[in-house]
Parts: structure tokens; sequence; C-alpha cells
């Protein structure tokens, strides 16, 4: 049970948003007391039960390592029934031996090393990117696991695509050489900073392309637009921008496109931090917004989030996941608010977003939650929307770290706890059915399946 923190309803929501309407309430996890686990790894409701379904160090049918630092995640239609399960490994190349390569990265044969992003001198590859699992819910059993993007570093969240691929996030900048880390000495081949799409459908490594023209920067988290194929994009900076990128062609990335930066109309270089007194921004309060065009954005120094705040852009308190819910898109500050426990923003799109009459009706920026000391949810971090329309939000605070929901009205309820760890939760994510929710613990690295009563 939660017991090392009050039950309350501080954390404000806008009321009865209609990005997190809902037809069935989550009244089944109402004030539900967690059940400790006695295999010591997730505490759950009473009806709950977790699989685990990825684990750091296994080997793979590749016959390399699952990484460790499992992060960002989303879950994909398989065939007959399977789900497939794209997730990031949030690793850089100063620890090769915890990497799916192992110590031993210059024996691998050169069809693998052709996949490689970054081959580090052949001695220091970039050991992020991502794994690929397929798993059976009937049997709740995995069926199969390869590494499918390899040789890119620190691959934090990313995001789901309407054509079937995940687009997996750089949360570095880091350039050309070699510099002394970890106790070892570090080569880098290519400069790290990018996204990079993996098909779910692959079934090996695939082709390692930085998209360069969705920026360079310490990227975080993406979400794409449906309606009009346009992807928002999260960084993890103090004082960070909140992105879109504009593709030439809709669903295909790599040809191009233009990248902006929110702007507050009318409050040029706004904070959104509220870390003092005088509060930055109300909660609750629909502020338009503009959207600035940002040139250079594949920079030598990284310097794009400081160029977009001289030309006006908002600033954010390092922002952090980002999901589509409904017909808005939610994101997390995670050190956002006067206690720097976090903040949950909004953006509503324009009806006509990135067209050329969008300023006739523009978008909408709403600071919708932000945590207290008395709120349960602390540092969030992930989040998804449930089937059932609360949103879902891992945490990644100084203490044990949990899953909390959160209902339209802005009441909080617990529905996972990690006491056994200070690891982060994070990767959250519900089958395609609905019917089973993924969630990693980050260290020592493993995915679990929670199945349950969720609300129908």
């Amino acid at each position: 049970m939660l017991n090392r923190r009050r039950f309350v309803q501080s954390l404000i929501v806008a009321a009865a948003s209609p990005a997190l309407s809902v037809s069935c309430r989550a009244d089944k996890l109402r004030d539900a007391d967690l059940q400790p686990d006695p295999m010591t790894v997730l505490d759950l409701p009473d009806g709950f039960s977790y699989r685990v379904v990825s684990r750091a160090g296994d080997i793979m049918n590749d016959d390399l390592k699952v990484p460790p630092a499992h992060d960002g995640m989303a879950a994909f239609p398989g065939k007959n029934g399977r789900i497939i399960l794209v997730c990031n490994h949030e690793m850089g190349p100063g620890f090769p031996e915890y990497s799916a390569f192992g110590t031993d990265f210059s024996s691998q044969p050169e069809s693998v090393k052709a996949h490689v992003y970054d081959l580090g001198g052949d001695v220091t590859p970039g050991a992020g990117g991502t794994t690929t699992t397929i798993y059976n819910p009937a049997t709740g059993k995995t069926e199969r696991q390869h590494l499918s993007l390899a040789g890119t570093e620190t691959n934090c969240s990313g995001g789901p695509t309407p054509w079937g691929s995940w687009l997996s996030c750089e949360e570095c900048f880091k350039s050309p050489g070699t510099e002394f880390g970890q106790g070892r000495e570090i080569t880098r081949n290519e400069p790290h900073g990018y996204v990079f799409e993996v098909p779910a459908s692959a079934t090996g490594l695939v082709e390692p392309v930085p998209i360069k023209s969705m920026g360079r920067f310490e990227h975080e988290a993406a979400a794409v637009h449906e309606p009009s194929s346009i992807v928002y994009l999260t960084e993890d900076r103090y004082h960070s921008l909140f992105y879109r990128f504009i593709p030439e062609t809709p669903g295909v990335l790599r040809n191009g496109g233009r990248l902006q930066a929110l702007a507050i109309d009318g409050a040029p270089s706004m904070r959104t931090h509220n870390w003092s007194k005088n509060t930055d921004i109300e909660i609750g309060a629909a502020l338009p917004t503009r959207w600035i065009d940002l040139d250079d954005v594949n920079p030598v120094g990284n310097d794009l989030r400081l160029r977009g705040a001289a030309l006006g852009a908002t600033t954010f308190a390092r922002g952090e996941d980002l999901c589509v819910a409904d017909d808005v898109l939610v994101f997390t500050c995670t050190i956002g608010g006067q206690e720097r426990l976090g903040q949950i923003f909004q953006y509503r799109p324009s009806p006509h977003e990135g067209q050329a009459n969008e300023q006739d009706n523009p978008g909408q920026l709403s600071l919708i939650a932000e945590s207290t000391s008395d709120s349960l949810l602390r540092n969030g971090d992930n989040l998804t929307m449930a089937p059932w329309g609360d949103l879902i939000v891992c945490e990644d605070t100084s203490d044990h770290c949990g899953l909390v929901g959160i209902r339209p009205d802005g009441t909080q309820y617990a529905i996972a706890d990690n006491p056994y760890s200070t690891s982060e939760l994070a990767g959250v994510c519900f089958s395609p059915d609905g019917r089973t929710l993924f969630v990693n613990i980050q260290y020592p690295g493993m995915t679990l399946a929670i199945t349950g009563p969720w609300p129908s």
C-alpha cells in the first residue's frame, strides 16, 4: 500500500477537460490498496498480476543480449493476436559490457556492423537503440526478441506513428571524437542528438538513418497528430522548447520538413516553470500560441533551444514524455512547479494546424496539472491515455516510483508502486486491445505485462 504519501486531490486538472473525457470511470481502482509483491518486483492492486516480458541480460533470438535501461516503448498489433513491443534502451557507450554486443564488438560480422549507426572505433559503439519483442498475450510468453536499432546513444523516449513505426529519440548531444569517461576511453565516429525511425514490422536491425531535419538536440519524446501528420517533440533540458515538425511528405519523415518552436502569442520568450511565488502560467488558462520557424536545425553546438528562445519561443522545465489524448497532445515537465515536483501541459491543435490560416484560430496551450508535496503524483515522466480516458503517468522521483492514474476531475489513484528499488518506471503503454498494460522498470531493466480487471 502507498502509505508513504497521502491520497489527496490536490493535483488540479482543468475540470472535465474534453481531452480527458471518459465514458467509464476507473472506479474499480478507486482507493485500491496495493498488495506487496512476494517476488519484490512491483506492487499491484488485488486482482492484478504481471508477467516478465523482457529482462536485461537474457539472450535474444539474434544471439545478442537484452540491454538494460528499458525506457520509452510502444505496443503494435502483430500477427495472430501477438503484440509487438518496440523498446528504447537509454544506454551510452561507456559500459559496453552491458550492451547487446558485450565487450567484443570487433568480432561481429560485417553484416551486423553495416547496420550500426556509430561503430565507436570498433571498441565503444553506441550502446543505446531499441529491441523488438513479440509477445503472445494468450500464453503470457515472449516468442521472439531481437535488436532492431543499434549504435545510437541514450535512447530515452519517443513515440509511435500512425503508419506503424516507432520514433526513437536520442536524449544527448555528442559530437565525433574521443573522450575519457566511466573509467575508459570512449570514441564516437558520428554525431548524436537525433530521431531514428524503427518500423514495428522489422525482423532484424534496421538501417540507422538520423532524421536530421527533425533537429539535433537532447530529444525526449515524439507524438504524431494524425489529422495533420505533424510530429511534436519535447526536449529534456531545464529551459527546453516544445517543437513541431511539419513533414514535406506526410508519413515519410526522411524526406525533410520544417522544424518550429511553440511561443505564447503576445508573450515572447515566456517561461512556464512556476518556480517562484510569482506564477508564470496559471492552471487552466488556455493561451493562444504561434509557431516560430527555426534555422540551422542540425547545429554543431547545442544551442537550438537558446536561439529559439531568443526568437520568442516559450521555455519549459524539462519537457519529458508526450502522448496523444483524443484530439489534444499532453506532455509532462518533470521539474516544473513551485516545489519542482512536476507539471502536465496540454496542447490543443488549431483546426488549421500547420496551414497558412492557422492564426485565424490558433492552437492553445494549457497547464492542466501541477504537483505539490501533497500530491500522490510526483515528478511525472512517461505517460499514456488509458482506454477508459484517464491519464496513466510514470514517476521519476527520488523516492520509490509508481504508476498513478489521473481522472478528468483531477483525482488520483495508485495503479502500481516499486518500493524495491530506486528505479524509475517508464515506457507505459496499453496493448492495441486495451487489455494489457506494459511498463518498464528501468534498472536493472525489465518489461512487465500487467493484466487484471481494467475498466471496460
